[in-house]
């Protein structure tokens, strides 16, 4: 059985056993260069990437970590991305061409997958360290400038934590975050996705939008912010980590927020948005197209306090043209999400979305 880990640095010791990561002693700038190096690794099925001597900062970044099939797989504890749909496809009894009177009488089985929610423990790693009021500084974050006409450094995989004032439902999401200052960014909130229903209730309410952005932690738990899961009723990005990893996910509560928060992530940075403020012009941004996106406006993120673990490791990922690491990501996506498709429309026999 592949082991099933519960933080970031064991993955990467598990890559490295393997001789599957590459650590990088020689200074290298957060601007381009580092970026640079990880789509040449990427592009060519290289190693995971470990900088240990990023110019300017004492916080080693890892970059590259699901940039192969294999990799994907590990993250997840499984030998194939096809054997956690066959799971699902076990638990529901899903017999494609079963006819539609088949896949309903399945339906009630889908909420096992929200049998495994998260457990709140009383102390985290994460927390070992706290930064409050003026220590606040994103500056001090490895933060990278991806492309040569990005808008400024971008945060590339953040796990952004919310809960719907109204409606009380949980949401961990993956929307990239453009550095704009000392403890503020701008927050990629698109108009459809959920963060922007949550931010538009608080705006209902009158109250601030509470916020946590997790960085590292469970490698399930990053793919499971980029999974498109169905509105199903006590499912979430947190119990679908459990339910991937066949255990509850450690969470801990925030130290300034009314948010669960991943216990064993190396970062989190807790605040607010403001529904009734000005947004900022975001942008540009290299995008996976190949072309860039151009200046928009978007919500502020203002950080009030960091936690951290005492050495912690940063995360980042290269968005452009494919292949990239998202590209696994989506694959993890297709398979995974391929047994439900079925449920609904038993006609489908499988499908394929190309990088």
């Amino acid at each position: 059985m592949r082991p099933r880990f519960t933080d970031l640095r064991a993955f990467i010791a598990e890559l490295e056993r393997r001789g599957d990561l590459r650590r990088i002693s020689q200074e290298v700038s957060p601007y381009l260069e580092a970026s640079e190096i990880a789509d040449r690794a990427v592009k060519q099925g290289g190693p995971a990437l470990l900088f240990e001597n990023i110019r300017g900062h004492a916080v080693p970044v890892a970059m590259n970590l699901f940039g192969t099939r294999e990799r994907m797989a590990l993250a997840l504890g499984v030998e194939s991305l096809d054997d956690i749909g066959d799971r699902i496809r076990a638990l529901l009894d899903l017999r494609v061409g079963g006819g539609m009177l088949g896949m309903l009488s399945n339906l009630p089985k889908v909420r096992e997958v929200t049998s495994l929610p998260p457990k709140r423990v009383r102390t985290a790693a994460v927390q070992e360290r706290v930064l409050r009021g003026d220590d606040v500084d994103l500056s001090k974050l490895p933060v990278l400038t991806t492309w040569p006409k990005d808008g400024g450094p971008f945060i590339t995989l953040p796990l952004v934590i919310t809960r719907d004032p109204i409606e009380g439902d949980l949401n961990i999401g993956m929307y990239r975050m453009q550095v704009m200052g000392k403890n503020v960014t701008a927050m990629h909130w698109q108009r459809h996705k959920t963060g922007a229903r949550h931010l538009e209730n608080a705006k209902r309410k009158g109250v601030r939008l509470e916020v946590a952005v997790a960085l590292g932690g469970d490698p399930a738990l990053t793919y499971a912010a980029t999974a498109p899961l169905p509105p199903v009723a006590g499912l979430n990005e947190f119990s679908l980590t459990g339910f991937l990893r066949g255990r509850s996910l450690e969470v801990v509560k925030g130290v300034s927020v009314d948010l669960d928060v991943p216990a064993h992530a190396e970062y989190v940075l807790e605040g607010y948005v403001d529904p009734s403020e000005e947004w900022l012009v975001e942008g540009p941004f290299g995008d996976h197209t190949g072309f860039y996106t151009l200046p928009d406006l978007y919500p502020a993120f203002h950080v009030t306090t960091i936690t951290s673990r005492a050495d912690p490791i940063y995360p980042a990922t290269v968005v452009g043209p494919p292949p990239m690491e998202d590209a696994y990501l989506i694959e993890a996506s297709e398979r995974i999400f391929l047994v439900p498709a079925q449920l609904i429309l038993p006609e489908i026999r499988d499908y394929h979305m190309p990088p």
